[in-house]
């Protein structure tokens, strides 16, 4: 019996004896299997302990998860479960413990009434967890719970997700905002740096939303909030309090204030703000004090930290500007060929080309390694999440191919090193790592080393290769000296792959560009002081900032990804992109 439900999973069974980390299941072609194993996902699964990325989508059959997942994949960082039947209840066995490394929760489009215990809902309550307790998910950034049929959340998400940036809740039956999400002020204080120290994005439209709670101020770092199409009549002030909030949709609300609703459908978020702040219209005579007395505060606090104050002043002019130059508009664009092949192996990458970065004075090159260095750390989650490559344009040799060849057979000409093949490259690299180890007397090695790991198990290695067919990048562990950036490189060609997500890679790239940009204005400021090494010359500041100076913009050139066919895969910058850091950057489309 046990032989026939493992011969059933065919792709389980290739998954552990390659000892996969990367695992997709269509649904369409997995339901019939998952409704014979009695609407749950397959005990085989427990048995892939490797497993980092999970997917299974679309399968209207799969009702529950089963006892243990989270036990059995400790290393799980991303887990994408939508479109499926899977209930409270469903999900409460798979998630019932934790799950230290899961970055990434997809579970929109289940149908879901309420939250599960590990995620704070009703029960988790109910259990009366004792303060102190480790959260289940302390490392998840992204959570989506989109069109299910939530009408409340509960407050224990907060102490399950503290380090939580990213909450999708579009296309449910929420009545209030942020409503139950936000514990009682008791209960926050046993927070560590409050509840949701870290959210950035919070999405709730489609919903039917009546109020927009004034505690909305109390998530520090919300950057970009849509409660679109709900019922709100008003909005509140505490809104203009939110001290990191740039982006904000309302449209599709009835609200009373006309003036207010027209500011609203034109999308202009800092007059929204200003009106908000000003105490808008039909406010009464006590709320206008109120507000002024915020007002004063404010400006207190920002004379205190350092002339913040003029921040809203010089916004726009502080803008840094790229133009887009669209595919359809460019003579020569630029096409990246992407193999069959790759999908198992490390299947992301986003491409544009970058026009006008200037690298000659003093120290820019350096500061240019320097910060794509802390990215690599940062965003990048040093490498795990992405891997960015910067190619001087004049020497990459298009069309490319995104590929995969097998270890003895890819040859790169890593960055400073002579040619190799990758498998003499890796263990080069892991001789070197071991030498450090002894010569330092410690766990910890620098440089390429630390990613070594990142290519376990796998057959195949991911690999750019030019129209001459010389591999010019070797993703996540170099690329090449072939197309090595210098000082007199004008023009960029720019990549990034993941292993996790299209959209990681669309992120990292728009605060790439954003970096550069700011490292680009930072060089023609300071054009005469050419003797800094100090990295946060890169970071621009409202008083040094010269409006005339972002007279030429940058130019950033669309770059298809298509498949053999060439079927369209990815454009990027496309029309969506770019607005991560569109409260920094001005893009001309």
């Amino acid at each position: 019996m046990a032989a026939a439900a493992a011969a059933a999973w065919p792709e389980l069974e290739a998954a552990a004896r390659e000892r996969r980390r990367e695992l997709s299941l269509p649904g369409a072609a997995v339901a019939e299997r998952v409704a014979a194993g009695g609407g749950r996902l397959p005990a085989a699964l427990l048995a892939l302990p490797l497993l980092q990325s999970l997917e299974l989508s679309g399968c209207a059959a799969l009702r529950e998860l089963g006892p243990g997942l989270a036990a059995a994949l400790p290393a799980l960082h991303t887990l994408v479960l939508a479109g499926n039947a899977l209930g409270p209840a469903g999900l409460g066995a798979g998630l019932g413990g934790a799950l230290p490394a899961l970055r990434i929760l997809d579970l929109s489009g289940n149908g879901l009434e309420a939250l599960p215990a590990a995620l704070g809902g009703a029960s988790a309550a109910a259990d009366a967890e004792p303060p102190g307790a480790a959260p289940a998910f302390p490392q998840l950034r992204s959570l989506n719970l989109s069109g299910n049929r939530l009408r409340e959340l509960g407050p224990g998400l907060a102490r399950a997700a503290p380090q939580l940036q990213a909450l999708l809740l579009s296309g449910n039956r929420l009545r209030a905002l942020p409503g139950g999400l936000l514990p009682p002020p008791a209960a926050a204080a046993a927070v560590p740096g409050g509840p949701f120290p870290l959210l950035s994005r919070l999405e709730a439209a489609d919903n039917e939303v009546e109020e927009l709670g004034a505690d909305i101020a109390v998530l520090p770092a919300l950057k970009s909030l849509d409660v679109a199409n709900n019922h709100l009549r008003e909005l509140p002030s505490a809104l203009a309090d939110c001290p990191r909030l740039k982006e904000a949709n309302f449209r599709g609300n009835q609200l009373k204030d006309k003036r207010l609703e027209k500011m609203v459908n034109g999308c202009q978020t800092k007059a929204i703000l200003d009106y908000l702040r000003a105490g808008g219209r039909g406010k009464g005579k006590a709320e206008s004090t109120r507000e002024e007395a915020r007002k004063k505060k404010r400006e207190k606090q920002q004379k205190k930290d350092g002339g913040d104050g003029e921040q809203d002043e010089v916004e726009e002019a502080s803008k840094l500007l790229v133009k887009v130059l669209h595919v359809s508009e460019n003579p020569a664009p630029l096409v990246v060929k992407v193999s069959p092949g790759i999908k198992d192996v490390r299947p992301f990458i986003v491409c544009c080309v970058l026009r006008g970065v200037n690298l000659k004075p003093g120290n820019a090159l350096k500061r240019f390694l320097s910060a794509q260095t802390k990215l690599h750390e940062d965003i990048c989650e040093k490498r795990t999440l992405a891997t960015i490559a910067t190619h001087d344009l004049q020497l990459v040799k298009a069309p490319l191919m995104y590929d995969v060849q097998p270890p003895d057979t890819l040859k790169v000409t890593p960055l400073g090193r002579k040619e190799i093949k990758a498998k003499d490259l890796l263990r080069q690299l892991q001789l070197e790592a071991e030498e450090q180890r002894k010569q330092k007397k410690r766990q910890n090695v620098s440089g390429l080393h630390r990613y070594l790991q990142l290519l376990d198990g796998k057959d195949n290695y991911p690999c750019l290769v030019d129209a001459e067919g010389v591999v010019i990048s070797f993703p996540p562990i170099t690329n090449s000296e072939k197309t090595k950036i210098r000082k007199d490189t004008r023009d960029l060609f720019l990549e990034v792959t993941s292993d996790t997500s299209l959209q990681i890679c669309k992120d990292v790239m728009d605060t790439l560009i954003l970096k550069i940009a700011e490292l680009n204005r930072s060089t023609l400021e300071n054009k005469e002081d050419s003797g800094s090494d100090n990295e946060s010359d890169a970071l621009c500041g409202p008083a040094a900032l010269n409006p005339s100076q972002n007279a030429q913009p940058m130019l950033v050139e669309q770059v298809r990804v298509v498949d053999t066919d060439g079927n369209l895969k990815v454009l990027y910058p496309s029309k969506t992109d770019l607005s991560t850091v569109s409260s920094l950057l001005t893009v001309i489309r």
